[in-house]
């Protein structure tokens, strides 16, 4: 059996997303491999997500979808599903993963997942 990949974040992670911080709001990016079964779970895990934690810290999804055919990709880089959630700061995301109601629904994601890339984004400036 091959070992699990990560898709959590750590607190060293947390750490260093912190002291990156440029200020404003951040859209974190999650690409997201499905373990068998996972696409029911993570359902669940975004149905609290929606209704309860984005709201309560100012977030909201920006876009959610179904991977399709990757054009440029080697193989085994094709995602199951796309998500942007756009936050009102870096500080916010990591408050809300700081909660204890949150903490305890975020097994489902850890459970639905095989394989998951959370990674801040930041806006372009213009050149």
């Amino acid at each position: 059996m091959l070992p699990r990949m990560a898709v959590d974040p750590r607190g060293a992670d947390l750490k260093r997303y912190l002291a990156e911080d440029p200020g404003g709001p951040v859209v974190m990016l999650n690409l997201l491999r499905f373990a068998e079964g996972g696409r029911e779970r993570y359902a669940e895990y975004a149905a609290a997500l929606e209704q309860t934690f984005l709201p309560k810290y100012g977030a909201e999804v920006v876009f959610a979808g179904n991977g399709s055919t990757a054009l440029v990709a080697e193989d085994g880089q094709a995602w199951d599903a796309v998500v942007l959630v756009r936050y009102p700061s870096r500080e916010a995301f990591l408050t809300m993963v700081s909660d204890p109601a949150y903490q305890e629904v975020t097994h489902l994601r850890t459970e639905a997942l095989d394989e998951a890339v959370l990674q801040a984004t930041v806006k372009w400036s213009p050149v």
